[in-house]
């Protein structure tokens, strides 16, 4: 089975848009994202401007505040502040990476903690380290989902995050953690990744190694979520892949996640489901 993230994605902006459309009718009103753009960074423009037409189609008030990258960390602040206070603004999100005379940690500790929609607050990071309610990582929530959608009980399975990243790795453990799984976080320090790899049910490999997990590394059966986005230097141009090798894992594994195709579009739609968690919250 491979995990199809555009289609997993659609069908999760469709309940998304459904719900915001019966909210609007009852309530009159509709939830707001803004995101806080620093910079020239071309990556980062490419997402943000995928998460305005997503924000668009499900029925998300989305603006986008650009600045230039002489911008002050005060002032950076100031406008943070402006928008914590904003009614219309439930969810708020400064796409990362920020220019390096900003401090980011500082910067995402002034986001209030209900309009944290990326989870990166420390209180929201807090929360679901302690089993409690909270507004999570769009990518690991997007993993969760997904594995959630090829196996319902996960109860007592053995799991494996390649990665440790507070983006992903960490938030990751957390979350299969409460659902009983046995989690063992593995990387580059970690020795036999190999054989630890061979025992788990769920692998999540975020490391960002191109095609680091190999064929023989894998269990039959197991459910394989490949986070990693690798450019590879070709004889013509370049290849995106993950760090899985997808061509010999897809033999043995129940479900994986092409790459792309797979996680990213899904991070999207979990943010546009943190905007309308978080827009719920507040009212």
């Amino acid at each position: 089975m491979i995990i199809d993230g555009k289609k997993f994605a659609q069908k999760l902006r469709n309940k998304i848009k459904k719900e915001i459309q019966s909210i609007k009718k009852k309530t009159k009103l509709i939830p707001g994202l803004t995101v806080v753009l620093v910079g020239n960074h071309a990556p980062s423009e490419i997402y943000v401007r995928n998460k305005e037409i997503s924000a668009k189609e499900v029925g998300i008030n989305s603006k986008v505040l650009r600045f230039k990258s002489s911008i002050s960390e005060i002032k950076l602040i100031s406008v943070i502040h402006k928008l914590n206070k904003d009614k219309k603004i439930h969810g708020i999100l400064v796409q990362l990476p920020l220019p390096n005379k900003i401090n980011g940690h500082k910067i995402i500790q002034e986001i209030n903690p209900k309009k944290d929609v990326d989870g990166f607050h420390p209180i929201n990071v807090g929360n679901l380290s302690s089993g409690k309610d909270a507004l999570v990582p769009c990518t690991p929530l997007g993993c969760y989902l997904m594995i959630k959608s090829v196996r319902k009980n996960l109860a007592g399975l053995n799991v494996l995050i390649i990665g440790r990243s507070n983006l992903n790795g960490k938030p990751m453990a957390q979350l299969l953690l409460k659902e009983d799984c046995t989690v063992t976080i593995g990387h580059s320090k970690t020795k036999n990744l190999k054989e630890l790899c061979k025992k788990a049910d769920i692998v999540v490999a975020a490391v960002g190694r191109a095609n680091l997990v190999k064929g023989d590394w894998v269990k039959k059966g197991a459910i394989v979520i490949d986070v990693g986005i690798n450019r590879v230097e070709k004889k013509k141009g370049y290849k995106i892949v993950g760090d899985v090798e997808f061509e010999t894992v897809v033999k043995k594994a129940r479900a994986i996640t092409p790459v792309p195709g797979g996680v990213g579009p899904v991070t999207i739609a979990c943010l546009l489901n943190n905007t309308l968690k978080a827009f719920k919250n507040i009212n």
